[in-house]
C-alpha cells in the first residue's frame, strides 16, 4: 500500500511557494535569488521523484490519490492523484524547469527574480493540472498558468511581444470558455465535479458532440493543431529562450493530455464519429506544418513549426485508435498508437527543449535567430555544433534516439487503420529530416560566414551541462523506451477498453443502440 503522505501537494505548492520567496528576495542579492531559484527547482524534481518509485505499474487506478472538500456549496474538491498517463508528464515538467533556471542564470539581467520566480510558480501550476481530478481545480489550474507565460513573454520579450503576449491570451483564453460550459453542464448531469465520475456518464450523442467540440477548441489550440496554430511561432518568437522551451516542452502536451483525460473517455461516441476530423487536421499539421518550417529564416520560427507537426503525431496517435478497432476488430493497435503518442510528447520534450537552449546560445552571443546571419559555426564552437547536429538527427527521427521511437509507434498503429494514413504520416520523417538538415546546413556548416561568427566562443560549463543530460535523456529513451512504456502501459489499456464501450444511453426497450454495437468491447474483440 502507497504510503499516505501528500506527494503531489509537495510537489504542486513547493515551487509556487519557492517562486514568490524568490520574487520576495527581490534583485539586490542576484546570485542568492539565483541560487535560491535553482534550489527551489532542484527540490520540486527531487520530490517528483518518489512518483516514480513508489508508482505501482501494475494498475491503472488512480494513486497518490489527495482528497478534500474545498468549495462545499458547489461540491467542489480538493482531489489529486496521478496514473500511468499523468505521471511521466509531472517528471518532465520538474526535469526541463531546472534547466530554465540555468539557461537564465547569465542571460536575464533585467528583475532575475521575477523571470525565475515566474518559471517556478508556472512549474507548480502545470504539475496542478496534470494532478487535478476535478474538474474545476483542473480548470483554476489550466486558466492560472496562462498568467505567469503572459507576464514572461510580455516582460522578457522580444519587440512585438505584446502583440504575441495578447494573441497567446485570447487563443488560450478563448477555447477555455467552451470547455467550462461543457465542465458545468456535465456537473448537473452527474451531480460532481469528479473527472472520474463523468468517466461514468451516460451521454446522447447530440451532449457528446457538443461537449466534444467544446474539448477540442480548448485542446486543438493548446496542443496547437491546424489552423488554431498561428499564436505559437508569434509566441515562440518573442519569448525569451525560456519562455520557449516551456512552451514547446510542457505547455503543448497539456492539451494532448486533455484528449486523454477528458475527450476519449468522456465522449467515447463523439470521437469515434468525428475521428476522422481529428486525424485530418493531425496528417494536415505533419505534412502541410512540415512544408511551412522548410521556408522559415528565423531558426525559432523553424523550430516552432517543427513542434506543430511532431504534435500532429500526438493526437494522430490518439485519435487512429477508433479506426483500428473498426478495420481489425482488435485494439491491439490502439494501444500502441496511444503509447507512442505519449513517448512522442516526453520525447519531444527533451529535443525541442535542447533545440530552443541551442537557439538561445547563439541569440546569446550574436543577437540574431537569423539563418542568413550564421555559417561555418562549427569552426568557432565545435563542441556547440555536436550538439546541435545530435539533438537536429533526434528532430529528423533518427533511429536511437527518443525521437524515433514515438513516431515509428504511431506509424505501425496508424498501418493498422489504414495504408494512407501510415505512408501521409510517414512522409513527416522526409520532411523533418529536410527542414533540419536545411537549417543546420547553413547554420553550423560550411565556411565562416562573417567576422561576427568567427569570434563566437564555444560552450561554457553551464551551457554544456544543459545540453549534455538532455542528450543523455534523449539517448536513454532512444537506446531503452521500456521502463517509460512499462509504467504507462495498464492506464493506456484502460483506456482504450474505455473508448471501446459506448457511453449513450439506452433505447427505451433496453436494446444496446447502433453506436454500442458499433464499438466492441475488449472481451468482444478477443
Amino acid at each position: 500500500m502507497l504510503p499516505q503522505f501528500p506527494w503531489l501537494s509537495l510537489v504542486i505548492w513547493l515551487p509556487i511557494i519557492g517562486g514568490f520567496a524568490v520574487i520576495a528576495n527581490g534583485d539586490k542579492a542576484a546570485e542568492f535569488t539565483k541560487r535560491l531559484a535553482l534550489v527551489v527547482a532542484v527540490l520540486a524534481f527531487v520530490v517528483s521523484l518518489p512518483l516514480w518509485f513508489l508508482f505501482d505499474s501494475s494498475t491503472a487506478d488512480m494513486q497518490f490519490v489527495e482528497r478534500a472538500s474545498w468549495i462545499p456549496a458547489i461540491k467542489v474538491e480538493y482531489f489529486l492523484g496521478v496514473d500511468g498517463i499523468s505521471m511521466p508528464l509531472i517528471l518532465l515538467t520538474t526535469f526541463i524547469t531546472i534547466f530554465v533556471i540555468i539557461a537564465g542564470w547569465e542571460v536575464i539581467t533585467y528583475r532575475p527574480s521575477y523571470y525565475m520566480g515566474a518559471f517556478l510558480i508556472m512549474e507548480g501550476i502545470m504539475v496542478g493540472v496534470f494532478s487535478a481530478l476535478d474538474a474545476i481545480l483542473f480548470y483554476f489550474f489550466w486558466e492560472a498558468m496562462l498568467i505567469p507565460m503572459f507576464i514572461i513573454i510580455g516582460v522578457w520579450g522580444g519587440p512585438n511581444r505584446v502583440y504575441a503576449t495578447i494573441k497567446f491570451f485570447l487563443y488560450t483564453f478563448f477555447g477555455s470558455v467552451f470547455m467550462l460550459i461543457a465542465l458545468i453542464y456535465m456537473f448537473f448531469q452527474a451531480d460532481s465535479f469528479s473527472i472520474l465520475d463523468f468517466h461514468g456518464l451516460q451521454l446522447g450523442m447530440s451532449a457528446q458532440v457538443l461537449i466534444f467540440i467544446a474539448f477540442l477548441l480548448a485542446f486543438a489550440v493548446k496542443v496547437p493543431m491546424f489552423p488554431v496554430h498561428t499564436w505559437l511561432p508569434d509566441a515562440h518568437v518573442e519569448a525569451p529562450t525560456g519562455g520557449s522551451v516551456i512552451l514547446a516542452a510542457i505547455m503543448l502536451k497539456i492539451g494532448g493530455y486533455g484528449f486523454l483525460r477528458f475527450s476519449l473517455p468522456i465522449t467515447p461516441d463523439a470521437s469515434a464519429e468525428l475521428d476522422w476530423l481529428i486525424i485530418t487536421l493531425s496528417l494536415i499539421a505533419v505534412i502541410y506544418i512540415g512544408l511551412v518550417a522548410l521556408v522559415q529564416q528565423d531558426m525559432k520560427k523553424l523550430i516552432a513549426y517543427s513542434s506543430i507537426a511532431h504534435m500532429g503525431f500526438v493526437t494522430l496517435g490518439f485519435f487512429v485508435v477508433f479506426a483500428i478497432v473498426r478495420h481489425t476488430g482488435s485494439a491491439e493497435g490502439a494501444v500502441m498508437g496511444i503509447e507512442g503518442g505519449m513517448v512522442q510528447m516526453i520525447s519531444h520534450g527533451f529535443i525541442s527543449g535542447a533545440l530552443f537552449l541551442c537557439v538561445g546560445v547563439l541569440y546569446d552571443r550574436m543577437h540574431s535567430r537569423q539563418i542568413a546571419d550564421y555559417g561555418g559555426v562549427i569552426n568557432t564552437m565545435p563542441w556547440f555544433g555536436a550538439f546541435v547536429v545530435f539533438f537536429a538527427m533526434a528532430n529528423a527521427g533518427l533511429p536511437g534516439t527518443s525521437g524515433f521511437v514515438g513516431e515509428f509507434m504511431v506509424v505501425l498503429a496508424a498501418f493498422r487503420a489504414d495504408f494512407w494514413y501510415a505512408l501521409l504520416a510517414a512522409t513527416t520523417l522526409i520532411l523533418a529530416a529536410a527542414f533540419t538538415l536545411w537549417m543546420v546546413k547553413r547554420v553550423i556548416f560550411g565556411p565562416v560566414g562573417n567576422d561576427q561568427v568567427a569570434a563566437l566562443k564555444d560552450l561554457d560549463r553551464r551551457e554544456t551541462l544543459n545540453l549534455g543530460v538532455l542528450a543523455a535523456a534523449t539517448l536513454a529513451i532512444g537506446l531503452w523506451p521500456k521502463p517509460l512504456v512499462d509504467v504507462m502501459a495498464p492506464s493506456i489499456e484502460h483506456l482504450v477498453q474505455q473508448v471501446q464501450v459506448s457511453k449513450l444511453p439506452p433505447l427505451a426497450d433496453g436494446s444496446a443502440t447502433v453506436t454500442q454495437v458499433a464499438l466492441p468491447t475488449a472481451a468482444a474483440a478477443e
